[in-house]
């Protein structure tokens, strides 16, 4: 026992157990806030306190409606905010701590990227491509389209189709689902970077040297496939290094890519 409250011990798991429940309502309460939903979430903490200082105080009329209105509010939360609950699970699913321990069991998804990227390759369509990450990318989501659709092939080649009115700019995906297209990114302000680099690959690697998402580019002149990440850009992807990447970057344990068969940016084309 570390110490008492009134009539109450205090040992170090109840500390422990505050804090985790603490940082499991601020992680929520940062995930739901700006919308509708954070003011049922409010609400319900705002029983959950009442409730509890019934029961500490042994006032039994208070408890009862408080637990009532506990199990009304709760079912209400789930009715009304069913999509918000729906991408908080999937924002928690795509946390790297748990897929360490869970392994992802379906992985047919990164064919429809690989087969999307090859063939707007072949045609010399441009493509700005970002798989997020641990770091959030909010902020520049919010500035394209969200679409909240599962990805396939033939979704990805529609949006950077030139006719298309949303080739322009990037699209974020996670995991299989893609978030938004037409997203501005951060043009890369590095002086070292060769003045023939078109905006395709400086925005993708402004972007790799903020967060730590992975920016696949496909050239519109030369139909290169490159990938930026942590500030650097690396080209000349063929098919089995590029199926190599996105292993690495979805699987738990990182597959090996082999170097030799890329070469790093020292001076390109312009995109």
């Amino acid at each position: 026992m570390l110490f008492k409250i009134g009539f109450l011990p205090i040992t170090i798991i109840d500390l422990i157990d505050i804090l985790i429940v603490t940082a499991i309502f601020f992680e929520i309460y940062q995930f739901l806030k700006g919308s509708v939903a954070v003011r049922m979430f409010v609400g319900l903490l705002l029983i959950l306190l009442i409730s509890v200082i019934g029961d500490l105080l042994n006032m039994s009329a208070l408890s009862w409606i408080m637990s009532s209105l506990k199990t009304v509010w709760v079912l209400a939360f789930v009715i009304v905010f069913q999509p918000e609950l729906r991408r908080l699970l999937i924002f928690l699913g795509q946390n790297r701590l748990i897929r360490r321990f869970v392994q992802v069991g379906d992985l047919g998804f990164l064919d429809d990227i690989t087969a999307s990227l090859l063939e707007l390759s072949k045609k010399n369509f441009g493509v700005l491509l970002v798989i997020a990450r641990d770091v959030s990318l909010k902020s520049y989501i919010e500035t394209g389209i969200k679409m909240q659709a599962h990805l396939s092939k033939q979704l990805i080649s529609s949006v950077f189709n030139p006719r298309s009115p949303m080739h322009d700019g990037a699209m974020i995906i996670q995991n299989d689902i893609i978030v938004a297209a037409q997203c501005l990114l951060p043009l890369s302000q590095n002086p070292e970077i060769d003045l023939a680099l078109g905006t395709r690959h400086r925005a993708g690697l402004g972007l790799s040297e903020q967060t730590d998402a992975v920016i696949i580019i496909v050239s519109e002149e030369t139909g290169m496939i490159s990938y930026a990440q942590n500030g650097k850009l690396v080209r000349g992807l063929t098919e089995s290094t590029l199926r190599k990447k996105l292993n690495e970057i979805y699987s738990p344990e990182p597959v090996s890519l082999n170097l030799k068969e890329l070469s790093l940016i020292n001076g390109v084309n312009r995109s």
